[in-house]
């Protein structure tokens, strides 16, 4: 790839699949989606480098389109001890019911990045970004000199500037109705609840008014239509993850796709209750009851919940999992996903006909 890539040669549609991590991202769905003209993602978040590397081969065996890698930045070890301990007693009734332990919250925060770099390092893909924070600028041109174009998952102004300065590629604009946790880069408590977080197109046109990187639009995007308006924001690509979630290819539970659409469903929120650090979900009875206690203590929750969360999923109780979903999950249809590209491509372009029509692009 020669230096001077830009992120619309990776993809004949600029429709990103978002890397969701947990499980639903992996090389079956991410072929799909390339293969269809899009531009797939794996999920590197949570796995060790070694089975990140062996999902990076897997892809490569099923197409040779270009794909992307993400990885989740070191956090920092600040969490409240007392807050942790006063959740374990809280969550004790939910090992009782799901007959599991709670896990152990000494794991480390940094999520096995440096390993995980060495390997991207050693053998490089198309993309990386970068979730929960920005690289190094010296990691950052590394990835570049090697022909690997970088992402920067950004929630502000001052977020998507950081970017710019350390060298980044692009910026992926994350707004507040993306599904999955809030990729900012510090997880300041005192922010809960208060409507800081910004919707993703005014936090767009912020952006393009400050920084000159290249944006991929994030949050809440389900239709054709949707990914004309950000397009039409200055966006040069939609990244779209809860659209993908229901898609066969995806590697979430059954339970969670149904979940969805299902009317009992029918709202999401911004919770600490399964990671400890804000993530939108589905509202279910874990998070109504344990939401409001849960400390900002990431990924040490994530870590003390993850055998309820499988134990849940086991017994098929959707009301203990972590059913991570967009604001616009109420529109996610059950399609292929190299279907749902195409479907997605044609909507887009029906949209952007009738912008022209009306003088509006």
């Amino acid at each position: 790839m020669a230096a001077g890539t830009a992120l619309a040669d990776f993809s004949e549609h600029p429709l990103v699949q978002a890397p969701m991590a947990g499980g639903a991202a992996g090389p079956e769905l991410a072929a799909a989606v390339g293969e269809a003209g899009g531009l797939g993602f794996l999920a590197a978040g949570y796995k060790t480098p070694e089975a990140m590397y062996g999902e990076i081969r897997q892809l490569r065996g099923l197409n040779d389109r270009p794909f992307g890698v993400n990885l989740f930045l070191p956090q920092p070890d600040n969490a409240d001890p007392a807050a942790l301990r006063g959740y374990r007693e809280q969550l004790a009734g939910e090992a009782r019911w799901y007959e599991t332990p709670l896990g152990d919250t000494d794991q480390g925060a940094d999520d096995a990045f440096e390993g995980k770099l060495a390997v991207l390092l050693e053998h490089p893909v198309p993309l990386v970004s970068f979730t929960f924070g920005c690289p190094a600028p010296q990691v950052l041109e590394r990835l570049a000199g090697l022909g690997t174009f970088t992402v920067v998952t950004v929630t502000s102004v001052p977020e998507a500037q950081q970017a710019e300065a350390a060298g980044a590629g692009a910026v992926c604009v994350q707004g507040v109705e993306a599904g999955g946790h809030h990729g900012s880069y510090e997880d300041d408590p005192e922010l809960d609840g208060t409507g800081s977080h910004s919707a993703l197109l005014p936090l767009l046109t912020r952006i393009k008014e400050t920084v000159r990187l290249p944006m991929i639009a994030s949050g809440g995007l389900m239709r054709g239509g949707q990914v004309a308006a950000v397009l039409a924001a200055g966006a040069s690509a939609a990244q779209l993850g809860t659209a993908f979630l229901a898609c066969p290819e995806s590697g979430a539970s059954p339970l969670h796709k149904r979940a969805l659409t299902d009317p009992l469903y029918g709202r999401t929120e911004l919770t600490r209750a399964f990671s400890g650090r804000l993530a939108r979900g589905l509202v279910n009875r874990f998070v109504r009851e344990h939401g409001p206690y849960a400390p900002a203590a990431y990924p040490q929750v994530h870590h003390l919940t993850a055998g309820l969360r499988k134990a849940a999923a086991r017994v098929g109780d959707p009301q203990g999992m972590a059913l991570w979903a967009g604001q616009g999950h109420q529109l996610a249809r059950d399609l292929p996903a190299g279907q749902l590209v195409e479907v997605l491509a044609a909507e887009l372009s029906v949209a952007r006909e009738g912008m022209t029509e009306r003088g509006v692009a």
